[in-house]
């Protein structure tokens, strides 16, 4: 049976820990030795993109290039156009078989989990989810392969807080949080939480919700936020920008957290709204780390996938 990564509950514990040791491994290896083992030599990913990308675009296109592969890059006008199985060029069924048929993994950022969930049930090859309105697995794995590396595993007792809005990072987060056994907390404003039907994804531990960021980040190890207005949101930017002010992590917000605590962003960062500057270009600021690791998790499922056909 195929294996796909449409959201970070189709990976069990085991997996991420295979899947993390698999990215150290070949982090290692490039850097050593300026090449990698070609765990995808000769075979193509097809990359589908509804939305603009840098770091996950980048990331995973020379992640193929390193391990004897190539990409094709897709945009939304090239075959998914309005991105529905309705509305565009062809049905998204028709869309998975076709691609099959050519490539070896499809990497797909869309607007809707309909389309990434069509994808899958409708192909013989991985479907990686690379950001959709509900879950952005590959940047959980990202985030916790930093963690995990920088403390050297997870520590007992590990915490995690997330600051600002419920989004897809943030559901991601708490869900890779649930199968890693890492406490976690999010503060939101009242209206912008987790939506429930992602909550009753967690099958371990159920996670700390609040409105307030100082109860949040208590005791946390690692303070994560994220941008306030997501991509198709735009036209809530000035609302969103009031009701979150008092969202935004800055050196004030550290001060309630643990002497030494780390700072994560996803990015794209927006300076002076959810983070200040001083912060994510200071000391406690692991951001740019979380953008290398995307690399290095980008092999590793490129790897782990291609060894589950």
């Amino acid at each position: 049976m195929t294996k796909h990564l449409t959201k970070i509950t189709d990976l069990s514990k085991q997996e991420i820990l295979q899947i993390f040791k698999d990215a150290k491994d070949l982090q290692c290896q490039y850097l050593n030795s300026g090449q990698n083992t070609l765990y995808f030599k000769s075979k193509t990913m097809a990359m589908i993109f509804e939305k603009p990308s840098l770091r996950t675009r980048v990331s995973f296109e020379v992640a193929a290039i390193h391990l004897g592969g190539n990409a094709v890059y897709l945009t939304s006008s090239d075959i998914l156009a309005s991105g529905s199985a309705i509305k565009g060029r062809e049905s998204i069924s028709d869309i998975a078989k076709n691609l099959e048929n050519f490539t070896d993994i499809v990497l797909a950022r869309t607007f809707s989990h309909e389309t990434i969930k069509l994808l899958a049930e409708n192909s013989n090859i991985p479907v990686i989810n690379a950001l959709c309105d509900l879950h952005h697995p590959t940047q959980t794995l990202a985030d916790l392969y930093t963690v995990y590396d920088y403390f050297g595993g997870f520590p007992e007792n590990l915490k995690m807080a997330f600051v600002g809005d419920g989004c897809n990072t943030a559901n991601s987060l708490m869900l890779g949080c649930d199968i890693m056994d890492i406490k976690f907390s999010i503060a939101t404003p009242k209206g912008y939480e987790i939506p429930e039907s992602i909550l009753q994804l967690a099958k371990k531990h159920q996670p700390e919700i609040c409105n307030e960021p100082e109860k949040a980040v208590k005791n946390a190890d690692v303070i994560y936020t994220d941008t306030w207005v997501s991509m198709g949101l735009e036209n809530e930017f000035q609302q969103r920008l009031e009701i979150f002010k008092p969202y935004q992590v800055n050196k004030k917000l550290l001060s309630h957290a643990k002497s030494g605590v780390k700072i994560m962003h996803c990015m794209p960062a927006h300076r002076g709204e959810e983070i200040t500057s001083d912060v994510i270009d200071g000391p406690a600021s692991m951001v740019f780390a979380q953008s290398s690791a995307k690399l290095y998790i980008a092999k590793a499922l490129l790897k782990f996938l291609t060894q589950q056909q």
